[in-house]
């Protein structure tokens, strides 16, 4: 039975004739769109291959909050028109439950390649909020764009539950499907992309807690109404496509794209050496300092000229990383030579505007190449919770914006 909201749509006109000035769309929650991959690769996609006559809920938490909200969904990596059936949102702690529209109408098509943003949704978001989103894909629909892992789980139940809370029946996959972004309305202000790989997109955090460093930095940057957008994506590499595509190939889309776009801070590079040789890329050549330095040249140029912030941050030690697991092989001498290197290079001559030394901050001083044993996770690459929020205080407002948060 559904539990629509009687005053949809009722505040959507409204909403749409603030000025500019005094209210915007502004990115309030994201996630990078990342390629489905087969079973030839050495991790498991962990979300259904096919959607069909399902209803998927995915959980949320925005940066800053407003009185209404968009929802946009991606079809980014399909091969065939993206068909949804219906949407809905929901407030975490609220009953109501938002019908989603789509130039006012329940269903939507969205193109290969491409992604729809709904209408306006009248709902109020505080910041912090989490929100609840439900898609139904009513035909046949292989999941071809989606998000790995991210501590987050989405729950799938058979037919149309828009209007519903999930079932005791649906069944939770770790991962995100279709969803890509949540907009909210609210007053601009210069928005903080997180463009990295597994460090940034949360590997090792508490599972279901937004304990990642950059939900970590919206808890601090929340106050000034300074938007927090994640960017990372698992496998995620500075030159080579993986568990998605290069940093290089998604910067368009993942951070330029962003509405507002001030400040991105970049770490990356951690894969691009610990990859090559091991389960993850077996054939790939060792990774060298002046590969990396062309990547990141090319990286910093394209973001400096559309006038964005860059904040480059060292990649961190890993030293015995995933040992013990069918996925060792990540670290070895040579390759910390590497990442010693580049981290040099990165902070004398990387031509960033500010650098966030995550290096010095996580690594254990009486031993350098690994993780300080209280920020690791316990996989000897991804922080803890601590080392995230080690990690969030260190990027104070002097490295995101050379001065007071929210001055430009």
């Amino acid at each position: 039975m559904s539990n629509f909201s009687a005053a949809a749509g009722l505040a959507a006109a409204a909403l749409l004739t603030l000025a500019p000035a005094q209210a915007q769309w502004m990115p309030s929650w994201y996630a990078s769109p990342q390629p489905a991959w087969d079973r030839s690769f050495v991790l498991p996609m962990n979300v259904p291959s096919e959607l069909r006559d399902e209803t998927v809920f995915e959980r949320t938490r925005v940066s800053v909050g407003g009185p209404a909200l968009r929802v946009v969904y991606s079809n980014r990596y399909g091969a065939q028109p993206l068909r949804i059936g219906g949407a809905s949102v929901r407030v975490d702690g609220q009953t109501s439950v938002h019908r989603v529209l789509f130039g006012g109408r329940r269903a939507v098509e969205i193109a290969p390649g491409a992604e729809a943003v709904s209408d306006p949704v009248p709902v109020a978001v505080a910041p912090l909020a989490s929100v609840w989103t439900a898609a139904w894909f009513p035909a046949a629909t292989p999941v071809t764009t989606f998000h790995w892992g991210a501590q987050q789980t989405a729950l799938v139940q058979d037919g149309d539950h828009t209007g519903q809370v999930p079932g005791r029946k649906a069944h939770a996959f770790g991962g995100r499907m279709f969803l890509s972004a949540l907009l909210v309305s609210a007053p601009r202000k210069p928005v903080v992309v997180a463009l990295g790989d597994s460090i940034t997109d949360g590997n090792g955090s508490t599972p279901e807690r937004d304990r990642r460093w950059p939900d970590q930095l919206a808890d601090r940057l929340s106050p000034t109404g300074i938007p927090v957008i994640n960017a990372g994506i698992s496998g995620g590499q500075l030159l080579a496509d993986g568990m998605g595509r290069s940093a290089l190939a998604r910067l368009e889309q993942d951070v330029l794209a962003q509405a507002g776009v001030k400040t991105a801070v970049i770490l990356i590079g951690t894969n691009d050496i610990g990859w090559p040789g091991g389960p993850f890329a077996p054939k790939a050549l060792p990774m060298t300092l002046e590969r990396l330095v062309e990547g990141y040249q090319q990286l910093v140029a394209l973001l400096r000229s559309h006038g964005v912030r860059v904040v480059l941050g060292t990649v961190p030690p890993f030293e015995h990383a995933l040992a013990g697991t069918p996925l060792e092989g990540h670290y070895s001498v040579s390759k910390d030579q590497v990442r010693k290197a580049l981290n040099d290079w990165i902070r004398t001559r990387g031509g960033a505007d500010a650098v966030a030394d995550f290096d010095a901050l996580l690594r254990d001083p009486s031993h350098p190449a690994r993780l300080l044993p209280k920020y690791d996770s316990g996989d000897h690459l991804h922080p803890g919770d601590a080392g995230y929020a080690a990690m969030a205080r260190l990027l104070d407002d002097r490295l995101l914006f050379g001065g007071p948060a929210g001055t430009e």
